[in-house]
């Protein structure tokens, strides 16, 4: 049976995998790195490298799709019905938590103030003091999930208040649904997106939502750059009264001319939350189970359907 995988390195890092297994190294869908006939798992490159979603219709015996990316916006749909499409929920917990916490405790302490005053050589303590902190703050988490769940852990410390929200109210669990947000979001002073990109997602962040955020509050984008409709986003910061930090953004890269790379409540990151160092061990823990499981006959984790 052959596995393709996307990094060289990934092979001394799926653990002890069957005798029958074949592992090889695609890291770019134009260079195959033999006959297509008998790949069974495929694991597509990441960053992804051009159209890979097209590949999918040239392997004829393929069964599994295993991505190394939280979001499958990119393939639901696209896979043929008789493959198993699964994503890498619970790799990017970690680093994508920790970005958040870090953007939403810069944009509380003027950091991207301080650092252009630093490129100034100024001295600015009467320009940023007394920053806003982060104790006492509502923090409403738009995405229950396993990401949501991780940020929630390493926002404890900081004596924050939680209110959490997912596709559907899960009471016994504490979070609410989706159809609560014009409730929520007025009493929120920080709203983190954290949701998977679908048709349902698409655009959430709107003139309405974001009209319903309390002045002064902060919107922080880790999930996709669709959820949130950019000219909607734009408008609203440009008033400045509320700010924003954003790791994905609606086009992407985000054009050099670009409105939202001027304004100063707004900081900026090149969709780089879940990239870290500590990400090929993990997602290739990950792929290592899912070869040995399905060898053994056994059901893959993190399956993806329609509509995840």
């Amino acid at each position: 049976m052959k596995v393709w995988i996307p990094h060289e390195v990934g092979h001394a890092l799926l653990g002890e995998l069957p005798p029958e297994v074949t592992v090889e190294t695609m890291e770019d869908p134009a260079k195959l790195p033999s006959p297509v006939a008998g790949v069974r798992f495929w694991v597509p490159p990441f960053p992804t490298v051009g159209d890979a979603v097209t590949l999918l219709h040239e392997l004829p015996d393929l069964a599994v799709v295993q991505l190394l990316t939280a979001g499958a916006d990119a393939w639901v749909g696209r896979v043929p019905a008789d493959v198993t499409l699964c994503d890498a929920r619970g790799v990017h917990d970690p680093s994508t938590a920790e970005w958040v916490v870090a953007a939403i405790l810069s944009q509380l302490r003027a950091f991207p103030v301080m650092a252009r005053a630093q490129a100034r050589r100024q001295w600015a303590y009467d320009e940023v003091a007394p920053t806003d902190e982060l104790a006492g703050k509502r923090v409403l988490i738009v995405g229950a999930g396993s990401i949501g769940t991780a940020l929630r852990d390493r926002l404890t410390p900081f004596e924050v208040e939680f209110v959490l929200v997912a596709r559907t109210a899960r009471p016994e669990q504490g979070v609410h649904g989706v159809d609560e947000l014009p409730r929520l979001l007025p009493q929120a002073d920080v709203v983190v997106l954290l949701v998977p990109l679908t048709e349902q997602t698409r655009g959430l962040v709107d003139e309405t939502f974001l009209a319903a955020m309390r002045d002064g509050a902060l919107l922080v984008n880790a999930a996709r750059g669709p959820v949130a409709r950019t000219d909607a986003l734009v408008a609203e910061l440009a008033t400045g009264r509320i700010s924003a930090a954003l790791d994905v953004t609606d086009p992407e890269p985000l054009p050099v001319d670009h409105p939202l790379w001027e304004m100063p409540n707004v900081l900026i990151t090149p969709h780089v939350a879940g990239s870290v160092r500590g990400l090929l061990p993990r997602a290739y823990r990950l792929v290592g189970e899912q070869i040995r499981r399905f060898v053994a006959g056994e059901p893959p984790r993190n399956v993806v359907v329609d509509g995840y």
